[in-house]
Order: structure tokens, then sequence, then C-alpha cells
């Protein structure tokens, strides 16, 4: 159903197709699925965006105006924000459509090709500090058996990087769902196969001989979509699906 291209009250919008973002900011594919969903509403048509992150408010309006769309405003919901778009008018209908699919694909393709860099000084004795963007943060020793160090060691890091992308990742999709979860936390252990080969006394493998991830969520929402979004999640991340090539990568969600 296509509305009349005049201001209307966001409480009097039928819109023509609707998506949820969940808790993804613009700089983390929002915009990508923002472009996607419009090509699902007719010319003059609305689109309906359900988010939970509070950066949408302010970069919307003017992503909307950039891209020749009309942004209708926004109501609170129930642990959400419902925000309403219409999509522009092409010069000329059949040539602008096609422009607009076309500019989506090609930032589908930067968006494959994308490379992260980060960049890594040694700053003392057994200390590294990594350089990423606007931040900086310092790297111990690769591993370390002692109780207390002042900087994590590196593979502290890994499985903390590891936890903290499905914890993050996790709680995005429940949202996407509109699953409720109260709590997530994650614990990661893993087990070198032969430290003795890192430190140079035995010849043999220094990686990880398996990683166990145990994810605690808690949840009174239906089991079947919490775990579903579980499986979801852990197929979706790039760290997951990266170690898993090297290594026996143990997963199991608790719903607690």
């Amino acid at each position: 159903m296509t509305q009349e291209m005049e201001k209307i009250s966001v409480d009097d919008i039928t819109p023509d197709h609707m998506f949820d973002g969940g808790d993804l900011d613009c700089g983390s594919g929002l915009s990508l699925m923002i472009k996607e969903n419009m090509l699902k509403v007719p010319v003059g048509g609305i689109l309906e965006l359900r988010s939970r992150d509070a950066t949408v408010k302010d970069d919307l309006p003017p992503w909307c105006r950039l891209a020749s769309h009309e942004y209708l405003g926004h109501k609170d919901d129930d642990g959400f924000v419902r925000y309403f778009v219409r999509r522009g008018r092409p010069e000329s209908a059949g040539k602008e459509e096609v422009s607009e699919e076309e500019a989506l694909e090609k930032d589908k393709q930067k968006a494959r090709e994308y490379e992260w860099r980060v960049r890594t000084r040694s700053t003392g004795s057994q200390k590294s500090t990594v350089y990423c963007r606007n931040f900086s943060w310092n790297m111990g020793q690769p591993i370390s058996f002692e109780e207390k160090d002042e900087h994590p060691c590196s593979v502290e890091a890994l499985l903390g990087a590891l936890g903290g992308a499905l914890a993050s990742g996790y709680a995005t999709e429940c949202s996407k769902e509109g699953i409720e979860v109260d709590d997530i936390e994650i614990t990661v252990r893993g087990r070198l196969t032969n430290v003795l080969a890192h430190v140079g006394l035995e010849e043999g493998d220094p990686g990880f001989g398996e990683i166990e991830v145990k994810c605690y969520a808690s949840s009174m929402d239906d089991e079947e979509k919490v775990r579903d979004a579980w499986d979801k999640t852990v197929k979706r991340s790039p760290l997951a699906a990266t170690l898993a090539k090297g290594t026996e990568l143990k997963t199991k969600l608790m719903v607690v």
C-alpha cells in the first residue's frame, strides 16, 4: 500500500515493508540492510526500520537526505524505535531503479573487499602496543602462566576477542529476532597442543588443539528460538569460522 506523497503523522503510517535492524548501527552493516530493504518498497512507498541502537536517531535523517529519500519520523515502542522512510521518486523510473540496484551491488562489493588493519609496536620488555583507528591497547607476552600480569598475553587476547565477538553478536541476533534475553555470559577455554614447542624446549605444534566456548543465556523466551539465534551467531562469526578451520572449536549454549 503506497501512501499519498504528503506529510502524515507517524501514528497513521502503514508501511509497505518492515525489517528489524536489531542493535546494529550504520557502521556495522545497518546502512546496507536499509538499502537492501528499500528496494522491496515501491517508489513513494514507506519502509519501516525497527532499531534498538540510539545512534540511528541522529544518523538516519542525514542519510535519507543524501540518498534522496524522505525521513518521515520515528515512534518509540516497547524496547525499540520505529523509523519511517519514504522511498524517493526517481527522475526516470526504469533508469533510477536500475542505478539504485547497481549502487547497492557496488556497496556490497566494497564491503566484501574491506580490509581491517592494525599496527603494533614493541613498547617495552614483554610489552607491545596495538594501534587501530582511534584506539590503542597494550599487550603482554605471547603466553603467560602467571596469576597476575600488567597486560593480557596474546592467547588470552585471542580467546577474549572470540568471546566478545560471540557475546555481542548473540545480543544483536536476539535483538533482531525479538528475543528477550536478560543476561549473556560466555566462557572460553583453550589448550595448546604443545606449549613447550612455543618456548623452544620441544618440537611440535604450538597452536591450539581445542577451544571450548560456553554461552550462558538467561531467557524465559521460547528455547528453540533462543538456540536457533545462538546457532546463527556462531555460524556468522568471522572469528569462530576462522578458528574452526585450524582447531577443534566446541560451542555450547546453556539456557538458564
